[in-house]
C-alpha cells in the first residue's frame, strides 16, 4: 500500500466520529439536546461533554500535555456523572466550543507525538496503564463512535431522525408506513419468540 499513513487513518476515523457526534445536536432545541431519554439518564449535550472530556484527558495528562483548562465535573470531589450532563450556565455553544477546544489540543497532540510515543493512563489499574498514542487513538476513537451510537439511538427518540453523518443516512430507502410495518413485525417475532 503505497502512500498509507496509519497516523492519517486514525485520525481520519477519530474525526468522523467527532463529526457525527455533534451533527446529532443540529435542529434541536436547548430542551431537546439536554432531555434525559433513558432511565440513567443519556442526553445529547452530556455525551458531547463527556466525549469532549475523555478526550481532553487522553490526550492530554497520558501524554504530559495537560489541557489548559479546569474540569471541575471530573475532580475528585466532583458529583457522580457530572459530565454526563450540562449544567444550566453550561449552554449548548459553551459545550460545543469546549469540544472544539479539545480537539485542538487533541490534535497538537496528536501532531507533536509518533504512533510508538509511549503514555501513561493515571486512572487504569497500574499493571497495565502504560499506552502508546497509538493505543490511546484507538481507544478514543472506540469510545467517541460508542457514544455516537447511544446519540444516534436519542436523536432518534426525540424526533425520529436517523443517519451516520450529515447526507447520509445510511439506512434502507423506505418510508415511514414501512418503518412502522417493520417495528410492527419485529415486535410480533419478539412476542412469539
Amino acid at each position: 500500500m503505497t502512500g498509507f499513513d496509519p497516523k492519517a487513518e486514525l485520525v481520519r476515523y477519530l474525526k468522523a466520529g467527532r463529526e457525527a457526534l455533534l451533527w446529532k445536536l443540529d435542529g434541536l432545541s436547548e430542551y431537546d439536546v439536554r432531555r434525559p431519554l433513558t432511565p440513567t439518564g443519556t442526553n445529547l449535550l452530556g455525551l458531547v461533554k463527556h466525549v469532549a472530556s475523555m478526550e481532553a484527558g487522553y490526550f492530554g495528562v497520558v501524554f504530559g500535555r495537560p489541557f489548559p483548562e479546569p474540569l471541575p465535573w471530573l475532580a475528585e470531589d466532583a458529583e457522580l456523572n457530572a459530565d454526563m450532563w450540562a449544567t444550566a450556565d453550561q449552554s449548548r455553544e459553551w459545550v460545543v466550543d469546549f469540544y472544539h477546544r479539545t480537539w485542538a489540543h487533541s490534535d497538537a497532540t496528536i501532531d507533536a507525538l509518533e504512533l510508538d510515543a509511549p503514555g501513561r493512563v493515571p486512572w487504569w489499574p497500574a499493571d497495565r496503564n502504560e499506552a502508546t498514542l497509538h493505543r490511546i487513538l484507538v481507544h478514543v476513537i472506540a469510545e467517541t463512535d460508542r457514544h455516537a451510537g447511544h446519540a444516534d439511538i436519542v436523536r432518534e427518540l426525540i424526533d425520529g431522525e436517523v443517519g451516520m453523518v450529515n447526507g447520509n443516512e445510511n439506512m434502507p430507502p423506505a418510508d415511514k408506513a414501512w418503518w412502522a410495518e417493520y417495528r410492527a413485525r419485529l415486535e410480533r417475532v419478539a412476542a412469539e419468540a
